[in-house]
């Protein structure tokens, strides 16, 4: 029996497309002493997976030659190990495959929910990362203005929720007018702002007359230059991702960095999800109490097929996605 992989092929320059993946077979991998042989029922697919490929970050780089790196819900289908059993559903570290072994040690054993996809999704990265980031690193107030980028997308769909939730003005900036009513009708927010059209800066401007006291980025670039200038004093700039800057020759950079964070007193700060690992039981209590509420409603974008993975990509980047985008290679097993 084999396992299909993808593989980074090549390396992009410029602009990411499939030909820089290759779907092979390989052997079926053995689990040995303390591993665990896991199989891929679904894959996240986030921006990062295109910033990995560019060097070094939070973790090693993806080169050419490697299989995506991803992070997967599996079934343990053999383990070597007391740590967990054949059946259990876990999450991993993994690569875009069918199958996978790990350290044993390295897995997570999930709980038993309604819908196995809300593990990565609304209880899963993309929720805990909105959570994480917007609560304790932008710090909003009940009555402040909060503005998100990449609204639509897998994170700042539930950060806008989250803000609605605890007494906030909610901006969104996303792409298309399409999308942006989306964001409003479907998501709650109070209004959204198409980054394409001309006059970005007039248009926030209009919809936040009382400034912006926290804005969540996710993009980076000149949307990041636009919503600084209009940044309230003691402001909070969460620095989620840079999705604008992942797949390009020639990325940008605000042009009034470090000026306005000095002149307003602005608190900017990056994180990664895993920097709040301590918090998260807190982080699921909240966003279950909000799901039952109705206060979020869970977005979710499944790409069917593991062979679809590099589209999926490619198309996340392009934003051509409404909430948690995720890759289903095998069946629920419940």
């Amino acid at each position: 029996m084999n396992n299909r992989q993808i593989v980074v092929q090549t390396l992009p320059d410029g602009t990411l497309t499939e030909d820089n993946f290759a779907l092979q077979d390989a052997p079926m991998p053995t689990a040995g002493d303390g591993e665990v042989l896991l199989k891929t029922i679904l894959m996240s697919i986030d921006a990062a997976n295109r910033s990995w490929m560019q060097g070094a970050t939070y973790r090693d780089a993806v080169k050419a030659g490697d299989v995506m790196a991803t992070y997967s819900i599996c079934e343990v289908v053999e383990s070597n190990s007391p740590r967990v059993a054949v059946g259990d559903i876990v999450a991993a570290e993994a690569v875009w495959a069918d199958y996978v072994v790990r350290p044993a040690h390295k897995v997570e054993k999930l709980p038993k929910v309604d819908q196995l996809s809300h593990l990565i999704s609304v209880y899963g990265i993309a929720g805990k990362t909105a959570f994480h980031g917007l609560v304790s690193v932008g710090k909003p107030m009940a009555g402040e203005t909060i503005v998100v980028s990449a609204a639509a997308g897998s994170v700042g769909g539930y950060v806008g929720q989250i803000g609605k939730a605890l007494g906030c003005r909610v901006v969104g900036i996303a792409g298309g007018p399409e999308k942006c009513k989306w964001v409003v009708d479907a998501l709650g927010f109070d209004a959204c702002v198409d980054y394409r059209e001309a006059g970005l800066f007039k248009a926030l401007r209009a919809e936040c007359p009382d400034g912006i006291d926290v804005y969540f980025d996710n993009v980076g670039g000149t949307v990041l230059e636009t919503v600084l200038a209009l940044m309230n004093e003691k402001g909070r700039i969460a620095c989620c991702g840079a999705i604008s800057q992942y797949d390009t020759k020639a990325p940008t950079g605000p042009r009034n960095l470090p000026g306005l964070v000095v002149v307003k007193r602005l608190r900017m700060e990056g994180f990664i999800v895993m920097d709040f690992a301590d918090d998260d039981a807190k982080a699921i209590r909240a966003l279950q109490t909000w799901v039952r509420s109705g206060q979020i409603k869970v977005t979710e974008d499944v790409v069917e097929g593991l062979e679809n993975a590099p589209k999926a990509l490619i198309g996340l980047l392009a934003g051509d996605n409404k909430g948690k985008r995720m890759v289903r290679v095998a069946a629920d097993p419940s």
